[in-house]
């Protein structure tokens, strides 16, 4: 099992999965990333106890080009909400630069906790939340400094755990009467932001030499061009999916895997 995990194959197959997920629910793909490099990363010489920061700081970076990509797969077919996005952009921004500079003063146990923590509660969310608003078709989209203030809450907690932030925006937007594909669309938009900023941060505040070599800052960079250039090709696909199917049964078993990747998590530490 353990030459399985020790090629720097393994970060492209990670990346068809978050790719996959990110553009079918906008949610999961990161959490998917953190778990699985929070075991993988030791084992490719990262010392164990910068095992979370880092394997945070390169999902956050391979989210840049993913949610890009599923962002644009979702604007071709008409499922962003601009003027949302750019009313939560300077919020998250902010949040993501704040959020990965207090992650990285954290210890890994505690950053492990947290991490788990937010795993068991979107796995809760997924399998019990229902949709306030199903339809939502002809709501105007949600805009105004209240959004700003939920962009930099959503920047910060996506920052601390290592996600595009869809797991809190989706739900906000369809709780503000937004249809679900949409909330999913404008969610993937938001996650180029939080991407960038958190990256950034965890590149700049890490303490030198944080990693042993291949690395800037948190940022193993194998693992983070590994699994964006694969997870590229694979968003689209998972966008394809989105407008096709109902989500529901989707998210109930993705759920159950939360949780499994929340003890996958706790046990790795």
């Amino acid at each position: 099992m353990r030459w399985c995990v020790e090629g720097v194959w393994i970060f492209p197959v990670l990346g068809v999965l978050a790719g996959i997920l990110a553009g079918l629910l906008g949610i999961g793909g990161g959490l998917v990333l953190v778990a699985a490099l929070a075991w993988i990363l030791p084992l490719h010489g990262i010392p164990k106890e910068a095992a979370m920061h880092a394997a945070l700081a390169s999902s956050l970076a391979s989210i840049v080009l993913t949610a890009t990509s599923s962002a644009y797969s979702h604007h071709r077919r008409g499922s962003v909400l601009w003027p949302t996005v750019a009313w939560m952009v300077p919020g998250l921004l902010l949040g993501g630069w704040l959020g990965s500079g207090l992650a990285v003063y954290l210890d890994d146990d505690v950053l492990r906790w947290i991490v788990a923590g937010y795993c068991f509660i979107a796995g809760a969310q997924m399998a019990f939340g229902g949709n306030a608003h199903p339809e939502g078709r002809g709501v105007p989209a949600p805009r105004g400094p209240v959004m700003s203030l939920a962009g930099s809450v959503i920047g910060a907690v996506s920052a601390v755990v290592g996600i595009g932030g869809g797991s809190m925006t989706v739900p906000l937007l369809v709780a503000r009467g937004v249809q679900p594909v949409r909330a999913v669309g404008t969610s993937s938009a938001c996650g180029v932001a939080i991407g960038l900023a958190s990256a950034f941060g965890y590149a700049l505040h890490a303490p030198t030499g944080a990693l042993p070599s291949h690395a800037i800052g948190y940022i193993y960079l194998p693992a983070a061009i590994g699994v964006a250039i694969a997870s590229v090709l694979a968003a689209p696909y998972g966008t394809k999916l989105a407008h096709r199917i109902g989500g529901q049964a989707l998210k109930r078993v993705f759920a159950i895997f939360m949780i499994v990747m929340g003890i996958a998590i706790i046990a790795s530490g």
